[in-house]
């Protein structure tokens, strides 16, 4: 293929190809061509231009496909337009001549079809450069055109289209001629004609003005005709055409002349010729006459269907600010279609005809119109119901009903009702709470107006008027209750009007439909209204027999619609409702019996109309309320079914005897009974089985019902891949809701047909089907249910019964029992395939297969694929290889054989999907014969329907196959590029199931796509041109295929799909008028911004530049002005089909993650604009006023109006999507540059790079955050307050560089508090009051503001929120349910238990800001000015409400301790609810206690924590009611009062069984906020001496606290939660020692001080020692502290130590953060012996000092590398803490610790004895923890050798170290030894003494010279004094020792001066050591004076050099004190900083 690359072709190569490669090659070589001659060269083109024509002309004449042919013709159009033209004209003579060639052979059709397409490229191209030969051409091909077959008559008429686009005006002469050529086309037998000459027309339109001025009504007419027996595709086209036209005729494009005969039309008239064509269609006069007298109707569906979609382009056309101006003129022309009489005939043509007018209407304001303009309309719509209303009731009230109002009037009258109702409520739908101003309107009076037409003498239009209530309801939410208890009093009010009674329960059974989309819900108590209201119905049914019906009717609805509000409402009225369904039922069969006896035929009706409506109640329960199905239950109704089945046999007799009139009553019941029956296990009604099936039989095969609704039965059936062999009728499209009717036969459905579908879930309005149609679909559903329970004999004979009924009958009745039997085997199978049951012996397989090969073979294209897909089921149930192979077999024979289509087709789809379940093909054999079979049929020309069939079972087989498939890929993929280029375009069909095919294809090869090599390059270019063909197709759904396929090349292969033709694709298909084409666009470009964004936004703007301006849509000036994004959101805000509005986004939101951090600000205005497009956008302006405290943050803000920049009137949807972009936007940019949080940081980076920062738009952010905040819609008030509270959060700390001291969001504050102060009105739903409720507790929390006054407007509407709290469950919100009175309490008191943690935390930073950076080491801190200034401040603010807030913290957390009891407590929850939380909404309530407990926890265990548990008067102070529970030891009854401890130990057992439970709780997972409050509400609990020592005292509830501890630190990694972890063991441990130092005192004080040697001994171990896990606080520390210790040096553990993970050879470098847990858990560690018994503190030392001397080990090898002073010190403390411990001096364990001691003594002396692998230890801190053994433990562990002497030698070797660091160090531990005990001491001075000696006396010699020498030798001065000290407090060494060592030390000191000479030159450290010197003589002279003395008078020198220092130093002092005054010269007054010498 790389050969087809050039500019001419390469014939070489060509010829040396077969046929197929060769066109294959052409192909390629022509794409390769239309690239490459727009950017050519122009001088190479025209130089190779006369060989170019000729190959191009050769390649015209050679018979080429359908796609080449296109190609060809544009690569030859546009080498004329880039080269020379001159030769141009040859070209359209040869073209001409070919097509005037008399040659009719079928060869040369291609040629003739070729020529054609290439005239009208070329016109279309070169434009009036042809014009001279223009007529001359349009002459000839007109003439051709008569005589021309089908694809002729298509490609003229695109050549004709062509003509006319390039030539425009110049055109002008011919266009009569070629309006009179389309007229005939327009009516052609072939549909892809009349679509080209719809095309033609629409295009000679724009120029032709007398198609929509005189010839109007003529083109009308024919499109009409045009619609006649039209397929989709063409009445998309014709309705194009008209629509376009009507518009044109009513607001002209161009200026034209007055001419005679021409004028403008108005709306009147051109709605007047719609209404001609929709009444009477395109009948002539003489047949209009006819039908007229015979009184029938001729008008097809499809005619209307057609206008339909004609009225809808016409109104597109006109656009929206039109229809906003004409709406009512155009309401009211629609009003008058849809009241025609002859609109109406039938019920069948009422349903279509109010269904075209819908759409009409639904299609244009649901599109069309922005939120304001929705309104405008609803109030024009509301007004046509009341004048619809108003005459009614005139007509009914004047005089005699019979003589008055004839039934036409009140017919016409419901459908206009029915449709405005039904787009009112969709407009309210839309409109969401939006529509509030709408129903407050009172001009409008919307809500009365709608109520008044629920008293309609129509059911139709009642049940319209009561869902438009449903959709009121559903918009605002608020009004679900006012219109419960609106309706239920005029229920009871009206009981005696049969219509009031209708209408009313109907409204009321649609609002309970309504509130399962209204998460607020509805009070319970409404529920029981409900209840009662139809309990009174049915009691009272009988008591008037003219409104019997309707009150039996109503009381039913209103029970079956009571069911939606789920088991919660329902199980608290379920013993009443088993009553009822007991009266509406004969006790028994006997009781049956009589009543048959007896009754007429009313009677009959009634009882039927209440059986069905009790059983439509069951129903309900079985669907919504499936848990309350007991056993119980089901024992108590199955007796009532069996009464209902039993009546079925008797339903015949009864319509025989009473006549047809109960036979839609019979119809419902038994649709009703199977409808209660499926939904049941069948084997509770067994014993009815042979009643059902003989029932079920006859309805599905008996003469009584044929209803074939085969669209409801059998599309559910197909397997979803088959439906698209049906084309577009079974797939998703726009015009669906009108589509729908035209197929199959089937009848519209409509809500009167069954008024109990009004409470359904459905957004929608129900369209249930006609009863009998509705009770075959009932009738295939249970006979479904119920085969599988049947015996072997029952399942053979039903289904040879179906077999012979089949057999038996003929014509259009046996493909209706064909169509039911067959349904009902293959739901049959698919219900034991989804079982795993089986199907029996071969005695029912064989009729099964005999019923499924019969349809297989039939005429029904739908059956036939339901018969295919049954094949499926029954191979995967039988599961029998051979079955399998037998039936594939069978296939193969019949195709060979078979010579009709009908058979081929179905055994060809047979063939692709009878290895559907069975897990693929996996037989070679099998699969080379299915494709032999499928390839030979996909090349049968004769017959299109064939090769769709065949090859889309193709498409199959390549996808079961798998990798089987490798070995036929070459020739399938050659297959399918010859067919793509042979298939003529009018057959659309055929090219689908080759998009299919190859799609499979290239799911197939997979990632092998991207290899290199030459088979794969051939394979994947092979591909691309198979892409390339279908991207050309004219068909949308085939044009869909091809980007389907490209997007799974660029999914394996992304580096071969060019992405510069593709976008452009993508781009120009996002408006098309195919939902199946958009949405394959979307989904491409969401894969494709995952990948590529930049690439996809830069070639969609650079396509829309290049458009010409004709073809510019508004998505194309969007793409200009806003790039690809923005038109995404223009769609998303157009579009309804859910999967492309969910794949809009997801585009979107790859998008923004690629690129909205490169493009911030675009993306960020992009966003402000769609925020700012509402009907009534605006901005924030902020106004210069002064405001006090109290002034209304909101009447500082007005809206001022703007251009709302390139969108116009979003939605409030599309709206809120905007804003969550910005706040993914905020999340985003988190993760990226700390520039987007830093101003300083942002404005610096800006200065010297062209890059953008989120700070930087805050302001833009702040205020979009405002305007969704206080818009109309409450989402998009939610979505507001989550943005500001995003923006607080993520900006609170960011500084403001100009004002030091301020943070930048401060700023902001009156628009925070004017967006907040809505959310707290009285109105405000509660969701949006406690999303305000967070909002305000971030932003006081936050230390934004610290001027208390500014924070006070905040606070207010806190404070108010808690007022309304205090009202408590006695003042409940009347419009929701009480579980959202539960959800506002709870985000007030979270808000101010937030508020309050703030606040007592930062009051303790002001007072202790030591300890609180210790603690907060894992936060970041904020700013210590502001949180002071605000801590305090806010804690006064919290304070005067405190009481009252600790109460009712208190009670939330008794309930939710409550709450989260398991289900096995239930019992134990109070009847009547908690504090907050009502009996009936404890499910609905656990959510929003779940999300808030947890700060509420926090903020009481500091409230009782500051307390100290100390009970104050807390009496109801500020309180409405008294809020905390009794438990809580509230009560005011004196027999419940509590004394405060058993209230204290209540609350401390309540925070730590919360707190437990959570922390143990599996679900914990990622909540660690809420760890964190738990782990923080516990340390401040055990901070205050009570609670601790409640610990304390408990054993057993310490160690489990433990236990949990130990979990959470096993499965938390954060260093955070590991840290509060061991500070609350530390508290846990502490607290036992304070309970055992408290026991051990009493014990001394009770024995007395005489008798302390038998005192007992307390603690853990006691006698024997032994600690047993579990049950042992001490062994729980162990383990908890052995867990951090082993996680963070895993050289501990015996078994790690030789690990990779324990020891790498390599430092273990461990954060701050690890140095401190492994700090703390050796400080828990070291506390441990001490909570022990002397028994139990020998058990544990051994572990204690193991692991301590192991840290110290690692430490002083150098495996810590980093942060280990804190380690160390750390380290240190806990072993002198050990050592020190009471137990080592304590009789019963003295000996035992004193052994242990020595050996740890030991082993920490091994610690100097390193490898010379090893690194030098850390001698320093080892001589540290050796002193620290000498001091703190007793004489007797060291005094024993040879430990004495290796700890004497260690200092020895240290005292000789040259390291002046460590020689320092060793004097300072050696000064603390010398001054320890005697025992100790004494040896060491008599070892070291002389050694130190020394040392000093050699310093003359070698004096200092840095700063560490001269230290060392102050140490080791200061370590003699304290020898001399030692000296002189013991005899040990003997008598009158210390005055010889003075007089050893002072000549020391003396030499160390230096004389008066020397001093000056002498270095720095010399001076040092002469001064320090001289003051220690100074000092110990004094001290020792007798000795001074005498060795003053023995040694002269020493005395003159001693007063020659003295002197010295003396003269310095005065020097100092009098300093000389220096002549200015020397010494400048100016000191320069840099000397310039």
């Amino acid at each position: 293929m790389e050969q087809a690359h050039s500019l001419l072709l390469n014939e070489d190569a060509c010829s040396r190809l077969g046929e197929h490669q060769r066109a294959e090659f052409v192909f390629e070589w022509l794409r390769f061509l239309k690239k490459l001659l727009p950017v050519a060269d122009r001088a190479d083109v025209k130089q190779n231009q006369k060989r170019l024509v000729e190959q191009l002309t050769t390649i015209l004449t050679g018979s080429p496909g359908s796609s080449t042919r296109w190609l060809l013709a544009h690569c030859l159009a546009l080498l004329y337009r880039v080269g020379d033209s001159f030769t141009s004209s040859l070209t359209v003579d040869r073209c001409n001549d070919i097509i005037r060639c008399k040659d009719d052979s079928p060869s040369f059709l291609p040629t003739r079809l070729a020529a054609v397409a290439c005239l009208g490229a070329m016109y279309e191209q070169l434009g009036r450069l042809l014009i001279s030969s223009f007529k001359e051409t349009v002459a000839n091909l007109l003439k051709a055109l008569k005589g021309a077959e089908s694809q002729g008559r298509y490609e003229i008429m695109l050549c004709i289209e062509k003509i006319l686009k390039g030539l425009g005006v110049s055109a002008v002469p011919c266009h009569r001629d070629i309006y009179k050529a389309t007229r005939a086309c327009l009516t052609d037998r072939s549909m892809a004609v009349r679509c080209a000459a719809a095309k033609c027309l629409l295009e000679l339109q724009r120029e032709a003005v007398f198609l929509w001025s005189t010839e109007l009504e003529n083109v009308a007419s024919l499109c009409y005709r045009a619609f006649e027996g039209s397929n989709y595709d063409v009445r998309v086209a014709v309705s194009r055409l008209l629509g376009t036209l009507l518009a044109s005729s009513l607001e002209p494009k161009q200026a034209i002349a007055p001419r005679p005969g021409s004028r403008r039309s108005c709306l009147e008239e051109v709605m007047e010729l719609v209404s001609s064509g929709f009444l009477r269609g395109c009948a002539g006069f003489l047949r209009a006459s006819g039908d007229l007298l015979k009184g029938t109707n001729s008008v097809s569906r499809d005619v209307r269907v057609g206008i339909t979609q004609a009225c809808v382009v016409f109104i597109s056309t006109l656009g929206g600010a039109w229809l906003e101006a004409h709406f009512s003129c155009l309401l009211s022309l629609l009003m008058e279609l849809v009241s025609h009489t002859r609109a109406t005939q039938s019920p069948v043509d009422a349903v279509c005809c109010r269904r075209c007018v819908s759409f009409i209407l639904r299609a244009s304001v649901g599109s069309l119109l922005g939120e304001k303009a929705q309104i405008a309309a609803a109030k024009e719509i509301c007004q046509a119901i009341s004048k619809q209303k108003r005459a009614i009731d005139i007509a009914l009230c004047e005089g005699n009903v019979e003589t008055r109002v004839s039934n036409t009037d009140v017919a016409a009258s419901q459908h206009v009702l029915v449709c405005a109702l039904l787009e009112l409520g969709s407009v309210l739908q839309d409109l969401g709470s939006s529509a509030a101003p709408l129903l407050h309107d009172a001009s409008t009076g919307m809500l009365d107006t709608v109520i008044s037409v629920l008293l309609h003498p129509n059911v139709s239009a009642r049940l319209a008027a009561a869902w438009c209530l449903r959709c009121v309801a559903i918009a605002i939410p608020a009004q679900v209750a006012v219109l419960l208890d609106r309706c239920s009093e005029r229920l009871n009010a009206l009981k005696s009007c049969p219509e009031a009674v209708a209408g009313y329960s109907a409204a009321i059974a649609a609002l309970l439909g309504a509130v399962q989309h209204c998460p607020l819900g509805i009070p319970h108590i409404k529920g029981k209204v409900v209840m009662g209201l139809a309990e009174d119905l049915l009691r009272s049914a009988s008591q008037n027999s003219r409104i019997s019906i309707q009150r039996t009717q109503g009381g039913w609805l209103l029970l079956s619609a009571l069911m939606t509000l789920g088991p919660t409402v329902v199980e608290h009225h379920l013993p009443r409702m088993l009553l009822l369904w007991k009266c509406a039922f004969p006790q028994s069969v006997k009781e049956l019996d009589s009543e048959l006896r007896r009754g007429d035929s009313f009677t009959w009706q009634v009882t039927l109309e209440g059986r069905s409506g009790a059983l439509c109640a069951m129903k309900n329960l079985v669907v919504h309320c499936r848990e309350l199905l007991t056993d119980d239950v089901i024992c108590r109704v199955l007796p009532l079914l069996s009464c209902a089945v039993a009546l079925l046999t008797q339903l015949p007799s009864l319509v025989k005897s009473y006549g047809n009139q109960l036979k839609n009553a019979v119809t419902i019941f038994r649709l009703r009974v199977y409808e209660i029956l499926a939904l049941l296990p069948p084997k509770t009604y067994e014993e009815c089985f042979d009643t059902l099936l003989k029932q079920l039989l006859n309805d599905l095969t008996g003469p009584e019902n044929m209803a074939c609704a085969e669209l409801s039965l059998l599309p559910t059936l197909c397997h979803n891949q088959d439906l698209a062999l049906l084309g577009p009728a079974l797939q998703d499209m726009d015009q669906q809701y009108i589509e729908e009717q035209l197929h199959g036969g089937s009848i519209g459905g409509t809500l009167e047909y069954d008024p109990f579908t009004i409470f359904e879930k459905a957004q929608e309005v129900p369209a249930p089907l006609p009863p009998p149609a509705a009770l075959t679909a009932a009738a295939v559903q249970l006979f479904g249910v119920i085969f599988p329970h049947l015996t072997i004999q029952q399942r053979a004979q039903v289904l040879e019964q179906f077999c012979e009924c089949v057999r038996l009958l003929k014509g259009a009745r046996q493909q209706t029992v064909q169509v039911h039997a067959t349904a009902a085997f293959c739901c049959t199978l698919k219900g034991l395939a989804l079982g795993h049951e089986t199907l029996g012996p071969e005695e029912v397989q064989k009729p099964g297969l005999s019923l499924l090969l019969g349809a297989l073979e039939s005429s029904n294209a739908l059956l036939r694929c339901v018969a295919a897909e049954g094949l499926a089921r029954l191979a995967q149930v039988l599961n029998e290889p051979n079955f399998t192979v037998s039936l594939s077999l069978m296939s193969f024979d019949k195709l060979k054989t078979a010579r009709d289509a009908v058979t081929r087709t179905g055994h060809s789809l047979a063939l692709g999907c009878l290895y559907r379940y069975m897990g693929g093909i996996s037989s070679p054999q099998h699969l080379s014969a299915c494709v032999g079979v499928l390839f030979t049929l996909s090349q049968d020309n004769t017959s299109p329907e064939v090769q769709m069939w065949s090859l889309h079972s193709l498409s199959m087989v390549v996808d079961l196959a798998g990798p089987l498939y490798r070995s036929h890929i070459d020739a399938s993929l050659t297959l399918v590029l010859r067919l793509l280029l042979l298939t003529p375009h009018t057959h659309v069909e055929v090219q689908q199931s080759l998009g299919r095919c190859l799609n499979a294809l290239i799911t197939s090869l997979g990632p092998d796509l991207q290899g290199e090599g030459a088979g794969v390059c051939a394979v994947r270019t092979s591909c691309l041109v198979g892409c390339a063909v279908m991207q050309d197709s004219p068909d949308c759904l085939v044009q869909a295929q091809a980007i389907t396929c490209l997007q799974q090349l660029h999914m394996f292969s992304p580096r071969h799909v060019n992405l510069a033709s593709l976008v452009p694709s993508l781009c120009v298909n996002l408006c098309s008028l195919y939902l199946s084409l958009r949405r394959a666009v979307v989904a491409c470009l969401r894969q494709l911004a995952q990948r590529e964004t930049v690439e996809v936004s830069e070639h969609a703007v650079a396509l829309v530049k290049e458009l010409p301006r004709r073809d510019n849509t508004q998505l194309d000036v969007t793409i200009k002005e806003v790039g690809l994004e923005g038109a995404l959101f223009s769609l998303l805000d157009r579009e309804s089909d859910p999967r492309l509005r969910q794949d809009i986004k997801d585009t979107l939101v790859h998008m923004m993650s690629s690129a909205a951090e490169s493009e911030l600000a675009h993306w960020l205005k992009l966003c402000k604009d769609v925020l700012s497009a509402s009907s009534d956008s605006a901005v924030i302006t902020l106004v210069e006023t002064n405001q006090e405290e109290d002034t209304d943050d909101s009447s500082a803000f007005h809206a001022k109006r703007e251009h709302s920049g390139p969108f116009n009137s979003l939605r409030w949807s599309t709206r809120v999507f905007a804003v969550e972009c910005v706040c993914r936007i905020i999340v985003q940019c988190e993760s990226g540059d700390p520039a987007h949080f830093d101003m300083v940081l942002a404005q610096e980076q800006r200065l010297h790079e062209s890059t953008d920062f989120l700070v930087l738009h805050l302001a833009d952010l702040v205020r979009m955050a405002f305007m969704a905040a206080t818009d109309h819609s409450e989402q998009l008030r939610l979505a507001g307050l989550q943005m500001l509270l995003v923006i607080i959060r993520k900006f609170a700390s960011v500084t403001e560089p100009e004002f030091p001291g301020h943070v930048i969001v401060e700023q902001y504050q009156a628009i925070v508090g004017a967006a907040l102060r809505p959310a707290f009105s009285v109105d405000a739903p509660p969701d949006v009051t406690a999303k305000a409720c967070q909002v305000c507790s971030a932003w006081i929390t936050s230390g934004v503001v610290s001027d208390l006054r500014d924070l006070r407007r905040v606070h207010q509407l806190l404070a108010s929120s808690l007022v309304k709290v205090q009202g408590g469950r006695d003042v409940l919100n009347p419009f929701y349910n009480e579980s959202t009175f539960t959800m506002e309490t709870l985000a007030v008191l979270k808000a101010w238990a937030e508020v309050y943690i703030v606040a007592v935390q930062t009051t303790r930073q002001k007072e202790s800001p030591a300890v609180w950076h210790q603690e907060q080491q894992q936060e970041q801190c904020e700013d210590h000015g502001t949180a002071e200034t605000a801590g305090a401040g806010l804690l006064k603010l919290v304070q005067g409400d405190l009481a009252t807030l600790s109460r009712l913290w208190l009670a939330a957390l008794q309930d939710h301790a409550l709450l989260t009891l398991p289900p096995t407590y239930a019992s134990q929850l109070p009847a009547t609810g908690g504090s907050f939380y009502t009996a009936e909404t404890v499910e609905q309530v656990r959510q929003h206690y779940c999300f808030a407990w947890a700060p509420i926890l926090h903020a009481t265990a500091l409230w009782l924590n500051s307390t100290e548990f100390i009970m104050v008067d807390e009496g109801p102070a500020n309180l409405s009611r008294p809020v905390t529970p009794t438990s809580m030891g509230q009560s005011t009854t004196l027999a419940s009062i509590k004394s405060p401890e058993d209230v204290s130990t209540e609350r401390l057992h309540l925070i730590l069984g919360i707190s437990v439970e959570f922390l143990c709780s599996p679900h914990s997972q990622n909540q660690m906020e809420n760890i964190t409050s738990c782990l923080r509400a516990l340390q401040a609990l055990l901070d205050v001496p009570w609670p601790r020592s409640k610990v304390g005292n408990d054993q057993a509830l310490s160690v489990e606290l433990l236990s949990v501890l130990h979990r959470l630190i096993v499965t938390r990694e954060s260093p955070g939660v590991q840290l509060a972890v061991l500070e609350l063991v530390r508290q846990v441990v502490c607290a036992a020692q304070e309970h055992v130092r408290e026991k051990r005192h009493s014990a001394e004080v009770d024995d007395g001080a005489a008798e302390k040697e038998t005192v007992p001994e307390f603690g853990e171990g006691r006698d024997t020692g032994g600690l047993v896990p579990g049950k042992s606080l001490v062994f729980g520390a162990l383990e908890l502290c052995l867990c951090i210790l082993v996680r963070k040096l895993p050289q501990l553990s015996p078994r790690l130590a030789g690990s990779p993970t324990g020891q790498g050879g390599l430092p273990w470098s461990l954060s701050v953060s690890d140095c401190r847990l492994v700090t703390s858990a050796l400080g828990i560690l070291s506390e441990l012996p001490s909570i022990c018994s002397p028994e139990g503190s020998v058990s544990v030392l051994p572990t204690v000092l193991y692991l301590l001397l192991g840290v110290l080990k690692e430490l002083v090898r150098g495996f810590v590398a980093a942060n280990r002073g804190i380690l160390v010190s750390g380290a240190l403390q806990a072993l002198r803490n050990v050592l020190s411990c009471p137990m080592s001096r304590a009789e019963k364990s003295r000996a035992a610790w004193v052994e242990l001691l020595r050996s740890a003594l030991s082993t920490l002396l091994e610690c100097w004895d390193t490898d010379k692998m090893e690194p030098v230890v850390d001698e320093e801190t080892l001589l540290t923890a050796l002193t620290i053994f000498l001091l703190s433990a007793s004489a007797e562990v060291i005094t024993v050798e040879p430990l004495l002497s290796l700890c004497v030698c260690k200092f020895q070797a240290s005292l000789e170290s040259k390291d002046p660091m460590l020689l320092s160090r060793s004097y300072q531990l050696l000064a603390s030894v010398f001054q320890g005990p005697t025992a100790v001491a004494g040896p060491f001075i008599q070892a070291l003494g002389r050694q130190l000696v020394g040392y000093l006396q050699q310093v003359e010699k070698n004096r200092p010279q840095t700063a560490a020498e001269l230290q060392a030798v102050q140490d080791g001065v200061g370590a003699m004094e304290a020898l001399v000290l030692a000296a002189e407090e013991t005899h040990h060494i003997g008598v009158g020792a210390g005055s010889q060592l003075v007089t050893i030390l002072l000549p020391i000191l003396v030499s160390f001066l230096l004389d008066e000479n020397t001093l000056a030159s002498a270095p720095a450290a010399s001076r040092s050591l002469h001064e320090s010197a001289l003051r220690d003589l100074m000092r110990i002279g004094p001290q020792h004076s007798a000795v001074f003395k005498t060795l003053m008078a023995s040694a002269p020198h020493m005395k003159a050099r001693l007063e020659a220092a003295i002197k010295g130093n003396q003269e310095s002092v005065s020097a100092k004190a009098t300093p000389p005054q220096v002549s200015g010269k020397h010494i400048p007054s100016i000191q320069l900083k840099t000397n310039f010498l």
